[in-house]
């Protein structure tokens, strides 16, 4: 079995940053890819970004193309979401993914394990 653990969220002021860091434990997650998705209230879960088993590959939405850089340290298997220039409209639960796809457009897709969420707070 495989957990993942997230850490990093808090409260941040409009125009501030956070690094958001999501541990793997149990069995190895070298061949998977990894993501990021969030959940704001009474809103679907939504896709942020994800990257190739490799970190030769990633992939971004739309609205975080810029601001958001995703990345993995396999050796420590730890994958990374650093967040800058955050806006309210980024508050949201932000949750750690591994699978072989990910996403489909901007929802969850064939996800194979999640973590427990960790909460983002950026006040205006």
């Amino acid at each position: 079995q495989v957990q993942l653990v997230e850490s990093g969220g808090g409260l941040v002021q409009a125009g501030g940053s956070l690094r958001l860091s999501c541990a793997a434990s149990g069995r190895t997650l070298r061949t998977y890819a990894m993501g990021w998705f969030r959940q704001a209230p009474g809103k679907e879960r939504e896709f942020v970004a994800r990257i190739s088993w490799s970190g030769g590959n990633t992939v971004y939405a739309d609205s975080m193309r810029g601001r958001f850089t995703i990345s993995r340290d396999n050796a420590k298997s730890t994958t990374y979401l650093q967040m800058n220039s955050l806006k309210p409209e980024d508050t949201a639960v932000y949750y750690c993914a591994a699978g072989r796809v990910l996403q489909k457009g901007d929802r969850p897709y064939e996800i194979d394990y999640w973590g427990q969420g960790t909460q983002v707070t950026v006040s205006s």
